[in-house]
């Protein structure tokens, strides 16, 4: 008795679900499907975007917090 177990894992070409892409960064439903507009279907540009926005939001909480 052969068994084939398959896991895989989501390929680039495959896009996010929106909840799952804004679980996975923290972000609001809005923001998450504004990304995934502007850079799916791909999903190593949409987590490109993901980072900058958060980093750009640390960036400017920073700068608030050193006023």
């Amino acid at each position: 008795m052969g068994f084939e177990f398959d896991i895989r894992h989501p390929s680039d070409d495959q896009p996010y679900e929106i909840a799952s892409f804004a679980q996975k960064y923290g972000l609001t439903i809005p923001i998450a499907d504004a990304m995934l507009f502007a850079k799916g279907p791909s999903r190593t540009a949409c987590d490109a975007a993901a980072l900058a926005f958060l980093c750009a939001i640390a960036a400017q909480a920073k700068k608030q917090r050193a006023q």
